[in-house]
């Protein structure tokens, strides 16, 4: 009798652990639906980048690459127009000159992490430290303090918000996007894919490096950016970063 209280109790506390388990992993996975695109849309307009109806924010992630971001710089000059730059530290590390290149052009840096991992599998204290490292390097290579956080893979957990909330960062994510890093993204179905979904206020997503996407989808990218801004300025709808686009709500959290 007494082995078989000892067993059930065993069995009834590590059922009270799994549970708690499974609660705290919830807690700290919820805030990922927001990933869903729909959703965000409908019900956190800003944390989707919706803003003013006669704007549309330009946002390019994953740099700053060598390889691909001055050719992006240089075709945003030409067309007059300047965007947000969601960096990686550690591609920022590697490339500073052209961290504080991207502020001196007028466009508007912000923190996309210190490396490109989903932060479901972080913990709060890694998830605190990478934003903090890499809002930090950011400030200190443009004289630039950072307003705005993109997760990678729009993917958003508790930790992240919290964090995001202590380091004084707002997240955004996008209302359209290209699709641009696939291997299969032609310049005509980035074009395509982000007209389609894009209107007044949106945001759009595109990738100014290749170091987490396809070998050279950059090029494809590059070579579908006159058309889409031209598309903004057929609509009457003037293009620019996050900080002219007054976005709706200035915390989602």
């Amino acid at each position: 009798m007494k082995r078989s209280a000892t067993s059930s109790a065993t069995s009834s506390a590590g059922s009270v652990l799994a549970a708690g388990a499974a609660l705290m992993l919830a807690a700290h996975a919820a805030p990922a639906l927001t990933s869903i695109a729909p959703l965000r849309r409908r019900l956190l307009p800003g944390l989707s980048g919706q803003g003013r109806p006669d704007h549309v924010a330009l946002t390019f992630d994953d740099g700053p690459d060598p390889r691909s971001t001055p050719a992006f710089l240089e075709l945003l000059r030409a067309q007059g127009v300047r965007a947000t730059f969601f960096l990686l530290g550690e591609m920022l590390s590697r490339a500073p000159d052209l961290g504080a290149e991207l502020v001196a052009a007028g466009h508007e840096v912000a923190v996309h992490g210190w490396r490109h991992r989903c932060l479901l599998v972080r913990g709060p204290r890694d998830t605190y430290d990478d934003l903090a490292r890499a809002r930090d390097l950011i400030g200190a290579v443009t004289g630039r303090q950072p307003r705005w956080f993109r997760p990678p893979y729009g993917v958003l957990t508790t930790s992240a918000l919290r964090a995001a909330q202590r380091l004084g960062l707002t997240p955004v994510l996008w209302t359209a996007w290209g699709r641009d890093w696939e291997a299969g993204a032609t310049p005509e179905s980035i074009v395509a894919t982000v007209t389609g979904r894009l209107c007044g206020g949106g945001t759009v997503l595109l990738h100014d490096s290749d170091c987490t996407s396809a070998p050279d989808s950059w090029r494809r990218t590059l070579a579908a950016l006159p058309a889409v801004i031209d598309g903004v300025g057929a609509r009457n709808l003037r293009m620019g970063p996050l900080a002219d686009h007054g976005v709706v709500s200035s915390r989602s959290h």
